[in-house]
């Protein structure tokens, strides 16, 4: 007996062109006697659309083709049905592939996406929104904004907004967090919300980070010279500085002292002064190595 599976891909997701990747999912799918069923996101209606064709289907598992911002958004889809997602790296940000451990060959994530074992992972809601990766307040959601303004795109791109960000930084601000029942007071240039350890730049930010632990941590970088970045960037997270502080728990506010740019799974989300956090536990499956 066939077994169903819904194949929802991004097709502008990392300026890739997706023909060749759909295709060889289409073979894999023939090949193992799955019946697929491919949907394109067009934005807008997808959620939608998605949870119209998993109650026409009744999908075994939905394989996402996209970055991060696409999987979540299957993810928020399938919030309420009980289903395997697996994952086809094909974004401009693909953090949670590499958090994942992910391999780079189509091949071999095919294998993963269709028919390997699966983690229960937790997501995180802030504002009333769902992230299941990596977000912050701060400078990065500046670069971000500033990227998404832009024209450029690929790594050289990044490379340009991340010196302008810089360059035009705003003042650090203060941030009030309450968490674990205690109330502190940071100044900071940035503080990332995280449900795991690494950006899609491999670029760890949460030494000890896991997707399913039911919490997420905050990570306060206090202090962003050029020296600090120079080491987060080549993977020497200093967790034993007074520049950087990590609270772990499963809820907390912050409130900040100006409007302060913020980011979800790399989708720029306007200027905040306050964000209400808290863990979603064992919130989606996903197939892993």
């Amino acid at each position: 007996m066939k077994k169903n599976i819904i194949f929802v891909v991004n097709p502008i997701s990392g300026d890739l062109d997706k023909s060749d990747l759909i295709e060889a999912v289409q073979e894999f799918a023939a090949t193992n006697h799955f019946d697929l069923e491919v949907y394109e996101t067009i934005g807008g209606s997808d959620e939608k659309e998605i949870q119209s064709l998993y109650n026409q289907y009744l999908p075994e598992r939905i394989i996402v083709a996209g970055g991060d911002g696409t999987i979540k958004m299957v993810a928020e889809a399938m919030e309420q049905f009980d289903v395997i997602i697996g994952i086809l790296p094909a974004g401009s940000a693909n953090g949670l592939s590499v958090d994942l451990n992910l391999p780079t060959t189509i091949e071999e994530n095919l294998k993963i996406a269709f028919l390997h074992h699966y983690i229960e992972m937790d997501m995180i809601c802030i504002n009333g929104k769902k992230s299941i990766h990596l977000s912050d307040i701060g400078l990065n959601a500046d670069l971000v904004k500033n990227y998404e303004a832009s024209n450029l795109r690929g790594f050289w791109g990044y490379a340009l907004q991340a010196y302008t960000t810089l360059v035009d930084s705003n003042e650090p601000f203060v941030a009030t967090i309450t968490a674990n029942k205690k109330t502190v007071e940071h100044t900071a240039r940035m503080i990332v919300i995280a449900n795991s350890q690494k950006y899609g730049t491999g670029v760890t930010i949460n030494p000890n980070g896991a997707t399913n632990d039911g919490k997420f941590e905050l990570v306060i970088l206090k202090n962003l010279d050029l020296l600090l970045i120079g080491k987060i960037i080549t993977g020497n997270m200093p967790i034993d500085t007074d520049d950087v502080v990590i609270i772990s728990t499963d809820k907390a506010t912050i409130e900040t002292d100006y409007p302060v740019s913020f980011q979800i799974d790399g989708e720029y989300c306007g200027a905040q002064t306050s964000l209400e956090i808290h863990i979603l536990h064992k919130q989606l499956k996903i197939a892993i190595p």
